[in-house]
C-alpha cells in the first residue's frame, strides 16, 4: 500500500501566505509530493505555482498529482537554491520552503533514509550527486565522521559512534542502513538505546544533511527569495529541527532590522495537539513567515 505524505501545518500555511484572488505566482521551493501546492491551486483558481524539487522520482509523483491543474503548475527539477539564483521571471507573490523530507523518502525511496529498513545506504535526493552516505561512513576518517555527527546530528555520543563505525569497516564495508543502525545502537550506552528516539536517529540525520548539503542552502536561498518577492508578498519556512530553524530565525531578524521584511510571526507557529497526535512527523515543525516590505 502506498503511503501518502501529509502536508504539515496545511491550514496555517494557507492562512499566512496571502495571495491575490485574481492570479499571482507562488514558488513552492520544496515541492515534495505536492501537498501544499495542491491546497493553494485549489483555493486560488487563477494562481500559477512553480514547484521545485531535485528528486526526480518524487517530482514525477507530484506532477501526476497536480496534472489536473494544467498550465497553472510548472514543475522544475533543481535544487531550490540553484533555481532561485537562476530565476529571471516576474517578481512573485509568495515563496514556501518546507525543509523536511517526505514520508516517501523514509518508506518508499529505497535509499536508506530509514534505519528500520534493509536498504542500500545512499541518502541522495539527487541521484546524480557524487556523495552518498555509504561513501562517508566507509571512507571518511574517524575524526571527520565524529565531527559531522556532532555538528549536524547534535549527537553527544558522536565519538563513540565514529569509533564503532571505523572498527566495523575494518572487517566489512557498511552498505546497508540497517547495518549502520545496528552499529550505532551497540556503540551507545544501554540507557540511551531505549529512549523516545531510536539511537541512530541523530546519526542518520547528520548523514542526510551532509549528503544533500541541506543547511548550506538555506540562507542563500532566503536572501534570493527576498530579492524576487514583490513588496507585500510573503516568504514562509517550515523547519523541523534547530539546525534548520536557527539560521532561518536569525536571517529573518537581521533582514527585519534592515527593514527589508516585516516579521509576521514573532514566534514560530507550531502544530496543534491534534495534528501532532494524528501526524507524528509534524511534532517538531516550526513555521516562520515574513512579509516583503516596499522599496
Amino acid at each position: 500500500m502506498e503511503i501518502v505524505h501529509r502536508s504539515v501545518l496545511a491550514n496555517e500555511v494557507l492562512e499566512q501566505l496571502h495571495l491575490p484572488p485574481d492570479g499571482g505566482v507562488l514558488i513552492d521551493c520544496t515541492l515534495g509530493e505536492g501537498g501544499h501546492s495542491a491546497l493553494f491551486l485549489e483555493r486560488y483558481p487563477h494562481l500559477h505555482v512553480i514547484g521545485v524539487d531535485r528528486d526526480e522520482t518524487i517530482l514525477a509523483k507530484a506532477k501526476k498529482r497536480l496534472e489536473k491543474y494544467g498550465s497553472r503548475f510548472t514543475p522544475v527539477n533543481m535544487w531550490f537554491d540553484h533555481f532561485l539564483e537562476s530565476y529571471t521571471g516576474e517578481r512573485v507573490d509568495a515563496l514556501l520552503f518546507d525543509l523536511g523530507i517526505s514520508t516517501f523518502h523514509y518508506t518508499q525511496s529505497e535509499r536508506g533514509f530509514s534505519f528500520a529498513l534493509n536498504e542500500e545506504l545512499d541518502m541522495r535526493l539527487d541521484l546524480d550527486g557524487d556523495l552518498s552516505a555509504a561513501e562517508i561512513v566507509n571512507t571518511y576518517s574517524e575524526k571527520e565522521i565524529a565531527d559531522l555527527i556532532y555538528k549536524y546530528g547534535e549527537e553527544r555520543y558522536s565519538r563513540r559512534i565514529a569509533a564503532a563505525i571505523c572498527r566495523y569497516r575494518e572487517e566489512e564495508e557498511i552498505t546497508l542502513a540497517s547495518t549502520l543502525a545496528e552499529i550505532v545502537a551497540k556503540a551507545v550506552p544501554p540507557q540511551y538505546r531505549y529512549g523516545r528516539l531510536h539511537p541512530a536517529t541523530r546519526t542518520f540525520q547528520a548523514l542526510r544533511i551532509v549528503v544533500n548539503g541541506e543547511i548550506e542552502r538555506i540562507v542563500p536561498a532566503l536572501a534570493r527569495a527576498i530579492e524576487i518577492c514583490r513588496p507585500g508578498g510573503y516568504i514562509g519556512v517550515i523547519s523541523f529541527h534547530s539546525l534548520e530553524d536557527r539560521p532561518v530565525k536569525h536571517f529573518f531578524r537581521e533582514r527585519a532590522a534592515a527593514e527589508e521584511v516585516r516579521l509576521v510571526t514573532k514566534k514560530p507557529i507550531i502544530p496543534t495537539e491534534e495534528e501532532s497526535r494524528e501526524n507524528p512527523p509534524s511534532r517538531s515543525a516550526k513555521f516562520r513567515v515574513v512579509e516583503r516590505r516596499g522599496e
